[in-house]
């Protein structure tokens, strides 16, 4: 039987006004496995980042159910969904959204220090030495973010992505402020990252790095089509 990560059931999302209703999502079934890499694909507006916020617990369905790793997450408190996102999931954005007061080591190793028991000095030199490597950043560890090049950057917001090895990689727009060359670099890693066994599931506007995929699913007005 496939190792299912996420599996959705009708699941909706209502963002309500004084004057408005918008359905951002409407009846969303969907599952994913272990080992796969699926991307989700949609003209502007019709819940890519709605869908991609649901699943890693930065937002709540209006209805449905959502079973992360086994766990219904709808029925957790906001401090026990804070603490399964720490645990099982790693975002990539489209911004980098790096510390420029940070060192590129420091940046990486900031997840750790956000588990209910941070591992030792030694481990997080460890891991955080392991994932620089991974993404070919090793002699980069102590420069500033503001001293790399983007996709250099993007490769720093892979590795912290990474560090507390995450059950499934959500990846929102990863080549959005690249250009195509360094955007082909960002998602030739990101290859690399799922044949080793990272789950990922990725927004893109992009049909050629949606199409990198193994599977895809395409959003219209909320709805998969």
């Amino acid at each position: 039987m496939d190792n299912i990560k996420i599996s959705m059931k009708n699941i909706c999302k209502v963002f309500e006004t004084d004057e408005l209703e918008t359905h951002a999502l409407d009846q969303i079934n969907l599952s994913i496995t272990q080992g796969d890499y699926v991307a989700i694909s949609g003209p502007s507006g019709c819940g890519k980042s709605t869908l991609l916020s649901l699943m890693g617990l930065l937002d709540e369905a209006s209805s449905g159910e959502y079973l992360l790793d086994g766990i219904d997450v709808t029925k957790l408190s906001l401090d026990h969904a804070a603490e399964l996102r720490n645990q099982k999931i790693g975002f990539i954005f489209q911004s980098f959204n790096l510390i420029d007061e940070m060192t590129v080591f420091d940046n990486i190793a900031l997840p750790l220090s956000y588990h209910n028991k941070p591992p030792s000095k030694q481990a997080i030199t460890e891991r955080v030495n392991q994932c620089l490597a991974l993404v070919g950043l090793s002699n980069r560890s102590q420069h500033k973010p503001n001293q790399l090049s983007g996709g250099q950057q993007q490769r720093v917001a892979i590795a912290r992505a990474l560090v507390a090895n995450p059950s499934i990689l959500l990846v929102d727009e990863p080549t959005g402020n690249l250009d195509s060359k360094t955007g082909d670099q960002i998602m030739e890693v990101l290859a690399q990252l799922n044949e080793q066994g990272t789950t990922i599931c990725m927004v893109t506007h992009d049909p050629r790095y949606a199409a990198m995929a193994k599977s895809r699913i395409n959003l219209l007005d909320g709805k998969i089509s």
